[in-house]
């Protein structure tokens, strides 16, 4: 019976690669059909013939790195949060420091505080959220924007309909004389930064400077441009593919991508990313920065 599943398994993606969209390939959208995002909450599994197959998934856990497509999630009630589910994507459990989740608000949803000491980051996928400070003082924010809520900073996260975020967590690497300040923005206010040697657009969500201990990049690729870097360095990163598809390097595997995918690396795994398909690809990345690894 195993032989015989495995043959059926291989069958599938062997016609599926002679298809004239290939592996990664998906059709393509115009944006006039549906929204900005609109992949992270309603993603199809690729290949397409492989989707009602039973226990198939993309999903990949390693010593040094794990690919969580969104077949794998799983959504469950979220501490403290009212009318919220959540699904942990990364978490200490991995082997990370941080901890990245996607929050489903429902109607008349709002957040919980995070633990004591530890800093938070929203970005919105679909729908509006509204973000209030102890003070008082309310952001409306929608698709692209984005909240920064240092150490010990009471604020609330509303929704009145549905709405999703993904939201990063982390303990607060305190330097002296360094303070983060709270911050809402949106991804288009942003100006793209020089990359030298790359060809790839790269936005820097955070302020550089030393009060913040890591930054969230946003970066695009046009079908067919890639990474010249072969990174392998000490940082650590929490990757939501937002829109596109393509090959991600991981330690010594390749692993078909496609939007909705999250990827946890380790510090020093080998790391690399081409960009498929007829549709630029952009993801969302985690990096911590500013602090020495000692």
């Amino acid at each position: 019976m195993r032989s015989i599943f495995l043959l059926f398994l291989i069958s599938g993606l062997f016609r599926y690669s002679l298809a004239q969209e290939g592996f990664c390939s998906v059709p393509s959208e115009s944006k006039s059909e549906k929204p900005l995002y609109w992949k992270i909450y309603d993603s199809t599994l690729s290949p397409l013939n492989l989707q009602n197959l039973p226990g198939f998934t993309r999903s990949v856990y390693k010593r040094d790195h794990a690919l969580i497509s969104p077949e794998s999630h799983v959504y469950g009630p979220l501490p403290d949060w009212i009318n919220t589910l959540g699904a942990y994507l990364i978490s200490p459990e991995t082997g990370s420091h941080f901890i990245m989740y996607l929050a489903k608000l429902k109607e008349n949803s709002k957040s919980g505080l995070p633990l004591h000491d530890v800093e938070r980051f929203i970005f919105v996928l679909h729908g509006a959220v509204t973000v209030t400070s102890a003070h008082g003082v309310s952001h409306v924010l929608k698709v692209d924007s984005y909240a920064y809520f240092p150490p010990n900073f009471e604020h609330s996260i509303e929704s009145d309909a549905p709405a999703i975020i993904v939201v990063f967590e982390r303990r607060y690497a305190q330097l002296p004389n360094h303070v983060p300040e709270p911050l809402v923005n949106s991804t288009d206010k942003q100006p793209l930064l020089e990359t030298p040697g790359e060809i790839f657009e790269l936005r820097k969500l955070l302020p550089t400077s030393l009060a913040y201990d890591f930054n969230i990049h946003i970066m695009d690729f046009q079908p067919g441009e890639f990474l010249n870097v072969k990174e392998v360095h000490y940082n650590q990163h929490g990757l939501l593919l937002l829109e596109g598809q393509g090959i991600y390097r991981l330690g010594d595997s390749w692993y078909p991508v496609q939007a909705g995918d999250a990827i946890w690396m380790a510090p020093f795994v080998p790391q690399w990313y081409g960009a498929l398909g007829k549709t630029r690809s952009r993801y969302l990345l985690y990096k911590d920065v500013n602090r020495s690894p000692l």
